[in-house]
């Protein structure tokens, strides 16, 4: 049963390692950090769950790569998860190099969720195109996989553009660590089967999950690629998720379910909520 734990906001309350390794011995498969670097004081961006004002709690992310690599040195198996990066708003030459030893360190456990952002402000201030941002993320990650394969890697494109270099180490995992795509946009499973992994819906149900894996099927088996080799994770479950949910999403064709920790101020709160979480979704 592979089941993942969403780190909740304020997301720097709690010591990463320490989530990270109450995680891995209950029996959870991966733990899973997102990011917003900044959040606007003035947006007019609509906040994607409800339509409306974004949360409070969207000013107080973490740091997605520093906290997994904590989670990395006090851990052995656990799955070390981004979701998401938002991959227009890093540069891929830093980002690369980050992925790379991140993986190397953790002896190849790293998953690199990905998105394009849905807030234009901050999108736009951390050097994002927001209005094209899925073709400058597709970029990114064509340029990404040059670095992490080639001995010299090159890429030439409208949003990034650099002569022969050498980046090491390279991932562990080979050819990279898989790149999943989040978002539940039309077109994201065309994405998914043309340049991804697989794919990484927020607060979808089984039956989306069943309709979707029979669509991403098709394209990948159009693209010449091996339907089974695009993956369908779970991601945004609320706390209370319980375990026949959970086989729910695997029969209709997940591989894992992830699901939010709530929110707690002690690390004694956050291991009964874990071990709570565990007995309702994995026993």
């Amino acid at each position: 049963m592979s089941v993942g734990v969403i780190v909740p906001l304020p997301a720097y309350t709690l010591n990463p390692a320490f989530i990270a390794k109450k995680a891995e011995d209950l029996g959870f498969e991966s733990i899973w950090y997102h990011e917003h670097p900044v959040l606007p004081v003035k947006s007019e961006s609509a906040f994607p769950a409800t339509g409306g004002e974004i949360p409070w709690t969207y000013a107080h992310f973490s740091e997605p790569y520093i906290s997994l690599a904590m989670a990395a040195a006090v851990t052995s198996k656990i799955k070390l998860a981004t979701g998401i990066t938002l991959v227009p708003e890093r540069n891929p030459l830093i980002l690369a190099k980050e992925i790379s030893v991140l993986d190397l360190h953790s002896g190849g456990r790293f998953i690199f969720g990905i998105g394009a952002g849905w807030n234009r402000e901050e999108t736009t201030m951390m050097g994002g195109d927001f209005d094209h941002r899925w073709a400058q993320t597709r970029e990114a990650v064509e340029a990404l996989k040059e670095l992490w394969t080639k001995d010299e890697a090159e890429y030439h494109g409208r949003y990034y553009d650099f002569p022969p270099v050498y980046s090491y180490p390279k991932p562990v995992q080979k050819p990279h660590p898989p790149i999943l795509l989040g978002g539940n946009a039309k077109n994201v499973l065309q994405r998914v089967a043309r340049w991804g992994d697989g794919w990484l819906p927020n607060r979808a149900t089984a039956g989306q999950v069943e309709e979707s894996r029979k669509i991403l099927d098709t394209l990948a088996s159009e693209r010449d690629r091996d339907p089974a080799s695009l993956t369908i994770s779970i991601f945004g479950q609320p706390t209370d998720t319980t375990r026949q949910q959970v086989e729910d999403f695997m029969n209709a064709g997940a591989l894992r379910v992830s699901a939010w920790a709530p929110h707690c101020e002690t690390e004694k709160e956050m291991g009964d909520e874990l071990e709570r979480m565990a007995e309702t979704m994995i026993r």
